[in-house]
């Protein structure tokens, strides 16, 4: 761990000095409470460092949680092993894309299933509570839930240390979650002006305790990462059924999910640290209190970890959420082509296209570098390596 000031502590090895700079303004805002906590994969965000630690008392700020609200893992544990497993990975791979929606604004056709339905209840029920319509933001919402967008969000196939089969998925609150930040940040940010608030940056806009416009965000919020978990469970639902049909076990009932972690990395509870009760938004980071189950993925060609938190308390009860980008995107397609993909990507059966080169392992850190510098905040329980890959383009 290293003091970059008295209010901005870092874990990260390797912090570009525009990272820093934007983590030390976050870290000057009057409310933070005790100090940002910078996660070993920390890198150049927008309203703030992805990878940081956000402790607030009395306000909050919409773009250091993000415009993703709820993105997360979910990772299932079956019984199977890579010698179970038949050889045309390819078929599932493709049963896959056809069971999840792929790429940004894709839905789906129609509500079907019966778990789908639920879960869309309880969902419209609770934004009934909230006082809001979902509809407002985002006219598809209901049918994105199970739907995976692109960019970094993959669904993999992976097998663990002693060839255990993980099915392993990464997403969050789609479209209407997007809708819903974008909408909040653009209230904090007419609030600051109208209040003549001096901000060292735009997206350090913030919305203040014991107001309308707090608790309409705060509420909605919630929401959005409760649909973020659901939509990954609803993915997981149809990744297993497919798996299960691959397998030759017929009904997914037959798959049986040994362990299942489901985890936000984008997001904000309060918690209490250092004597006060906080908002803590951790964007790009998971709660790694002890002992708590965690997931955090490298790129789409190196390991990803199963991980158990230590309850650092200095570190904010946090870990890193993956390896953190080196390259932007438009710097890795300059840089890299697809034959340096197929490179990356040999023995991993996954979709062969250009769509895909900003996501190679290279623009990313290093993720045992990640892990070596969070010794001290989770303990690897198991490292998993891709066999089968999904992506949206």
């Amino acid at each position: 761990m290293q003091k970059i000031t008295p209010r901005l502590l870092s874990w990260a090895s390797i912090l570009e000095d525009s990272t820093r700079e934007q983590a030390v303004t976050t870290a000057r805002m009057p409310f933070i409470h005790p100090h940002v906590a910078l996660m070993p994969d920390a890198h150049l965000g927008l309203g703030a460092t992805v990878g940081s630690v956000i402790p607030t008392l009395g306000a909050i700020i919409p773009a250091a949680v993000g415009v993703d609200i709820g993105c997360g893992m979910i990772a299932v544990r079956t019984p199977y092993d890579v010698s179970d497993l038949p050889a045309d990975r390819r078929a599932l791979r493709t049963a896959i894309e056809r069971a999840v929606p792929l790429s940004a604004g894709a839905a789906n056709s129609r509500i079907s299933r019966q778990h789908t339905e639920q879960r869309l209840e309880v969902l419209a029920r609770e934004a009934d509570e909230a006082g809001f319509d979902p509809g407002h933001y985002a006219k598809r919402w209901e049918l994105q839930l199970g739907t995976l967008g692109s960019g970094n969000h993959f669904i993999e196939v992976t097998a663990d240390e002693s060839g255990g089969v993980w099915l392993f998925l990464h997403s969050g609150s789609r479209g209407v979650g997007n809708k819903i930040a974008q909408h909040h940040i653009a209230i904090a940010a007419e609030l600051c002006r109208k209040w003549h608030i001096q901000l060292p940056h735009r997206d350090l806009a913030y919305l203040a305790e014991d107001t309308v416009e707090f608790d309409a965000y705060i509420a909605q919020m919630r929401w959005a990462q409760h649909y973020a978990l659901l939509n990954r469970e609803e993915m997981m639902d149809r990744v297993v059924r497919q798996f299960a049909e691959w397998v030759g076990a017929g009904d997914a009932s037959e798959v049986q999910r040994v362990e299942e972690i489901n985890c936000h990395h984008n997001y904000t509870e309060q918690e209490r640290h250092f004597g006060r009760t906080v908002w803590l938004s951790r964007k790009g980071a998971i709660n790694a209190e002890s002992g708590r189950p965690g997931l955090i993925p490298g790129s789409m060609g190196t390991a990803s970890y199963v991980v158990s938190g230590l309850g650092n308390a200095v570190a904010l009860n946090s870990a890193p959420h993956g390896a953190g980008r080196t390259y932007s995107r438009s710097a890795a397609r300059r840089q890299f082509s697809r034959d340096d993909l197929r490179t990356a990507m040999a023995g991993i059966e996954y979709r062969d296209t250009d769509a895909f080169i900003d996501e190679i392992p290279a623009a990313y850190k290093d993720i045992d570098q990640v892990m070596a510098d969070a010794v001290d905040l989770v303990e690897i329980r198991h490292t998993l390596h891709q066999l089968v890959n999904v992506k949206g383009d």
